[in-house]
């Protein structure tokens, strides 16, 4: 369930996601990756300020566990880092012994290419157009033309704007072998590269098509090469972003000796975590570093060293990272013995890394170390302590200027600074991960589900309510506890094993299972607001945007596929009146099926054409992109990414086809037909979404109107302020109208003098301030100020209690 927007996995999307068979290798991988990786791509840089300080000791990165109360020292933990770090120092000589052998392994591998035969190829561009040769008449060749070249080809500008390609190709060469080429190796960073939507690794391998290093040799004929720039895509900003970490982590290596573990990009940044022996004051990063970490970086920006990949054997990974026993231990886990993986070479640093990278260090125009923290080796606080530094780069000097501006305008906006402010929200360590919602912030939320509720009233959706506790067989069909029971919370009941539910989808399939349906009674459209738990990890745990205890408005549609159309343009619709509502803007995408997927390439296609139609319609031709083979593996699915005021991107909304739980619950109903073996067939499910996570959606609202809540939102509504003690009784009395209306009204009958009650209001994010005086009262009325001061004049009581009813209904934002 994540990192993390964009994140792929978030709470939203995940409902679903996990609910039938999942490749082994995803439920192991991201066991060995820090978790923090997977909350740092569903946050902002300015979200993740407060995560070393919320961490509280002996919990960042565990689950919720009996053992997680007051407990006698462990002496079985586990810290492999000893003494291979014992003090800063500069340009320490290991670096130079794993250069030799970095040069040594290179020999070896130049000999094995030297024996390969350049082959002509062809090349495609996105337009059509083929080229097979540059701009002299070269023909392009397997083994020695780079898309760096083939760019060339078409603008020398073009080339040196690109900093990633994306190659789809048509044929190998004949004496290719991705596995003599790494290319099958596991990657140590593939799970926070795919949450990254990068995982060229996932990428539909009988299509050929992954990132390819701007001036790495073609190995084929390509059918369709694209060149990535910073500005116009997230695969070429994340590698743009990993590249800048190496920069980081050499600059690191060189200043301090810091032993590397890993440095993956994020969707905003990158960092890189390190061993520094035991945290103490000789090891650990504190802002003094910051500056020297810049200066370094500068200087090796300016020395444009080449990223250089190189294919190694497990072996001489092992040799080459000798004496690094974070490395090391990657190496050992999770490199199959008699296999090849890469490493990246950028002037002194040498990294375990897939790639790619930009062409050279001096892509990198702009850079600003942001933050450190402490964290720990594999997010287990049983493991070596780690120090941990962020940092965000760009092309440009400009776009870091823009950037720190707006870092400011986010930590203004950060929504756990608002929540305490306004008394909206409050946490606690007794339960950790859990919201306490105040009386205001309880508004907010109700008035968020009601919001919900009514649209379920007006689109023929029908509302229920199911356990919040299962038998643990119900996860056990549903596939959820091969793969996902870590994240549950399970207890004893009476000697069998239950949990408490992190989603809704196999409690709303035993319900349609519950009875004989009919072909008459479909679509049947399910809501449900039950109460979610999912164990996250402590350390990944951050405001509401990550959280243990939740609620969605969480809906399942059961359809024929004849009707698949019409549901999804139906809950776009829904959706679009949703975000419309809220002064937020979305753009959509449509994942289909990928390699990985589950059932019949023919029902696949189907509903793909049927989604595909459902968006022609709702948004026009052009109004929507495809994300070839980013489907779930249960079904093609419609990603809704809406930006905020600060233009963020969240993916909040959701629309998943489900084929498979149907199955495991083996669901049906009647068609009606007479047809031998035609009597019942199966429903398509359709998982979707609105708002995901009322809590999450609490805060990127929150964030989105910077606290300033809409009048139909907010928690405070009006403030009535007398002039004098005298007016008190009045003021009393249009405030009981104002609350017999449903409207959240106040009186300041606090000594303080008129001005500071007025300010007091504003500062408050009270929508209106009704000040009253002797006027007022002797007319009946109010004089009306808005939260930004404006004065409106007087009105009768009734005449603004009609007002207010209309600002509610309407929902406007003000």
């Amino acid at each position: 369930i994540n990192t993390n927007h964009r994140t792929k996995k978030t709470e939203e999307q995940t409902m679903a996601a996990e609910a039938t068979t999942i490749p082994e290798e995803v439920s192991s991988l991201w066991k060995s990756l820090d978790p923090a990786i997977r909350a740092a791509l569903i946050e902002s840089e300015s979200k993740n300020d407060a995560e070393a300080a919320s961490s509280k000791g002996g919990l960042q990165g565990r689950r919720a566990l009996a053992s997680s109360g007051p407990r006698m020292d462990d002496k079985t933990a586990k810290f492999i880092g000893g003494s291979s770090f014992t003090k800063r120092e500069a340009n320490p000589g290991w670096i130079k012994v794993r250069g030799d052998v970095y040069d040594a392994i290179k020999g070896r591998r130049d000999e094995e290419l030297s024996a390969k035969v350049p082959v002509d190829i062809e090349v495609t561009l996105p337009d059509g157009k083929t080229l097979a040769e540059n701009k002299e008449g070269v023909k392009y060749q397997s083994w020695r033309t780079t898309p760096f070249d083939v760019a060339a080809t078409i603008s020398r500008g073009l080339a040196d704007s690109c900093y990633v390609a994306r190659v789809t190709y048509s044929a190998y060469a004949s004496d290719y072998d991705p596995v003599e080429d790494g290319m099958d190796a596991v990657d140590t960073l593939a799970d926070s590269m795919s949450e990254l939507e990068v995982d060229d690794d996932a990428k539909d391998k009988t299509n050929m098509t992954m990132l390819w290093d701007m001036t790495r040799p073609l190995v084929g004929s390509v059918s369709k090469l694209e060149f990535l720039k910073f500005q116009d895509d997230q695969d070429a900003r994340t590698v743009f972003w990993h590249s800048s970490a190496h920069v980081m982590g050499e600059a690191l290596e060189r200043l301090y000796g810091s032993r590397l573990t890993i440095g993956p990009p994020l969707a905003g940044g990158f960092y890189y975590d390190s061993y520094m022996g035991d945290g103490t004051a000789n090891g650990a990063f504190n802002e003094d570093d910051y500056k020297p970490v810049e200066a370094e970086v500068s200087k090796i920006v300016k020395q444009k060293q080449k990223f250089e990949r190189l294919v190694v054997t497990k072996e001489e990974a092992l040799e080459m990272f000798l004496g690094n026993p974070f490395k090391e231990q990657i190496i050992s886990t999770k490199i199959p013995d008699g296999t090849r993986t890469t490493v990246y070479r950028c002037g002194d640093l040498v990294d375990l890394c897939r790639g790619p990278h930009v062409a050279n260090t001096g892509k990198i125009k702009a850079f600003a170390a942001t933050r450190h923290s402490a964290t720990n080796w594999l997010g287990d606080t049983e493991n070596d302590s780690l120090q941990r530094m962020y940092g965000i780069s760009f092309p440009d000097k400009k776009m870091l200027k823009v950037w720190k501006e707006n870092q400011e305008k986010a930590k203004e906006r950060d929504h756990r600074r608002i929540a305490q402010q306004q008394d909206l929200v409050m946490f606690h360590e007794l339960s950790a991960g859990s919201a306490f919602w105040l009386p205001h912030g309880a508004r907010i939320y109700n008035s968020l589900i009601n919001f919900i509720k009514e649209h379920y009233w007006k689109r023929g959706y029908d509302e229920i309510i199911t356990p919040n506790i299962y038998n643990l067989d119900l996860w056990h069909q549903s596939g959820h506890a091969m793969h996902y029971k870590d994240a549950m919370f399970c207890f004893d009941v009476e000697g069998k094993e239950w949990a408490m539910k992190p989603m809704n989808c196999p409690g709303h399939c035993l319900m349609f299972a519950g009875k004989i349906r009919s072909y008459r009674d479909l679509p049947i459209r399910f809501a449900d607001f039950g109460v979610l738990h999912r164990n996250e990890l402590s350390g990944a745990l951050s405001g509401l945007t990550r959280v243990r205890r939740f609620q969605q408005d969480d809906a399942h549609i059961y359809c024929r596929e004849d009707q698949i159309e019409a549901e999804v343009v139906a809950s776009l619709d829904f959706m679009k009146s949703v975000y419309t509502t809220f002064g937020m803007t979305y753009k959509l995408e449509l994942s289909t099926m990928p390699t990985k997927a589950l059932g019949e390439k023919e029902v696949w296609d189907r509903a793909e054409a049927a989604l595909a139609r459902a968006m022609d319609t709702f948004a026009g031709k052009g109004g929507w992109r495809e994300n070839p083979g980013d489907g779930a593996f249960y079904g093609p699915k419609i990603d809704i990414k809406v930006m905020d005021a600060m233009e963020r991107v969240h993916q909040c909304a959701t629309i998943q086809l489900d084929f498979q739980l149907p199955i495991r619950f083996e669901l049906q109903y009647n068609t009606g037909s007479q047809e031998k073996g035609k009597e019942f067939a199966r429903p398509v499910m359709i998982h979707r979404a609105m708002l995901g996570s009322v809590e999450r959606m609490f805060a990127v609202l929150c964030e989105h109107y910077g606290g300033k809540w809409p009048f139909w939102l907010s928690p405070r509504q009006v403030m009535i302020i007398p002039v004098h003690a005298d007016w008190n009784d009045y003021c009393q009395e249009v405030r009981d109208k104002l609350h017999n209306e449903g409207f959240h009204a106040d009186v300041d009958l606090s000594k303080n003098k008129f001005p500071k009650k007025v300010r007091s209001a504003q500062i408050d994010q009270y929508n209106f301030q009704l000040v009253v005086g002797e006027q007022e009262v002797k007319n009946g009325t109010v004089n009306i100020r808005t939260r930004e001061n404006k004065v409106e004049g007087e009105k009768k009581v009734d005449d603004l209690i009609a007002y207010f009813k209309e600002l509610r209904a309407e929902r406007k934002i003000m």
